[in-house]
């Protein structure tokens, strides 16, 4: 081919393409964008707070002896059920009953001086002939005795007080030192009981959410333990106190009871979700959350009609997780695009790319 043919060639080529991307510029609608397109629909909407939380036990006792000395006996181990005022622990109390002995012998011989004390002042005292001197010395009598009194009744509750007792039914969880002969302090010998008749789930709710929980609500709580059950129960108990979160915000605990309790299926420290409904709307306009954008403090969503995008101002009613009413804006079976928003532009041709 001559050299000044194929030039010519060439020069056409590069006109039609200049002269298609021409055309596309000036009409920019004949392409079509696709997009995910949805349907207004009347549905149900459910707002549900949602909070994790874990099982405990609002009967829950830690019990420690008052006074260090050697355990002799150890009746529980971990896992063990025990009844109300069953005895657990004990330390040998050879010593402390000596002690007592001998309190209470202090105690006999100051109750003699006492009364010596007394008599021997009684004519004095019936004359009204007391001086400074013999009041003191009445005053002594008196204070000897109620030391000795003192010093027998501590003697005596360190005896009792050295058996520890469950004051609860329930099931121990802990025992620290599990055998006996072992020399103890109250610092390092603790015995907890649990009442598993007692167990509640409680959960930490956000503080932006507790204020539209109220006690009596129905609630659904899921346990790791049993992803395939969901148990209800009512809100008994939020707490008037905040407690700080993993994530440096605040948080109330909310109690849920969790009732018939007998084969122990629910176990302390169990994980799980509480999940509380605080409104519901039924057969109301709704369409997804991410099909809503924001313009200086109004709401609109892409509405499509003939084919086109365009901008529609919207009001909403209910918002969930996921949904929200439409109070104003949309009608039944209107088509909205519902992602990939910030791509669309006002008057384009769009194509519908939901399965």
């Amino acid at each position: 081919m001559p050299a000044r043919l194929k030039q010519k060639k060439v020069f056409f080529i590069l006109a039609l393409i200049l002269l298609g991307g021409f055309l596309l510029v000036r009409n920019p609608g004949s392409k079509k964008e696709e997009f995910k397109i949805a349907k207004v629909e009347r549905k149900t909407l459910t707002k549900t707070i949602s909070a994790s939380g874990k099982v405990t036990s609002e009967r829950e006792v830690n019990l420690k002896f008052q006074t260090s000395g050697e355990m002799v006996w150890v009746r529980v181990k971990e896992g063990d059920t025990v009844k109300k005022w069953q005895a657990i622990a004990s330390l040998d109390k050879r010593e402390l009953q000596k002690r007592f002995q001998k309190y209470a012998n202090d105690y006999l011989g100051e109750r003699g001086d006492f009364e010596q004390t007394q008599d021997d002042y009684q004519e004095t005292r019936d004359r009204k002939l007391v001086t400074d001197t013999i009041q003191r010395t009445l005053d002594k009598a008196q204070y000897d005795l109620n030391k000795a009194v003192l010093d027998y009744e501590i003697a005596d509750l360190a005896v009792k007080f050295a058996t520890i007792y469950s004051p609860i039914d329930g099931i121990v969880t802990q025992v620290d030192i599990p055998v006996a002969g072992v020399n103890i302090t109250p610092a390092t010998a603790t015995f907890t009981v649990t009442d598993p008749s007692a167990v509640v789930f409680s959960a930490n709710a956000d503080e932006v959410d507790v204020g539209q929980i109220r006690l009596g609500q129905e609630a659904t709580i899921t346990l790791d333990a049993y992803p395939d059950e969901e148990f209800r129960g009512k809100i008994e108990k939020i707490n008037f106190t905040a407690v700080g979160t993993s994530g440096g915000g605040t948080a109330y605990p909310v109690t849920v009871a969790l009732t018939q309790n007998e084969d122990l299926k629910f176990k302390v420290g169990m994980n799980g979700d509480l999940g509380v409904v605080t409104a519901t709307r039924e057969g109301v306009l709704a369409i997804s959350g991410s099909a809503i954008f924001a313009r200086e403090d109004k709401k609109y969503v892409w509405l499509v009609t003939g084919g086109k995008a365009t901008k529609k101002e919207v009001k909403v009613g209910l918002e969930t997780d996921d949904e929200s009413e439409i109070i104003e804006g949309l009608g039944e079976n209107d088509r909205i695009i519902a992602k990939d928003l910030s791509k669309v532009k006002e008057g384009e041709n769009v194509v519908n790319t939901t399965p």
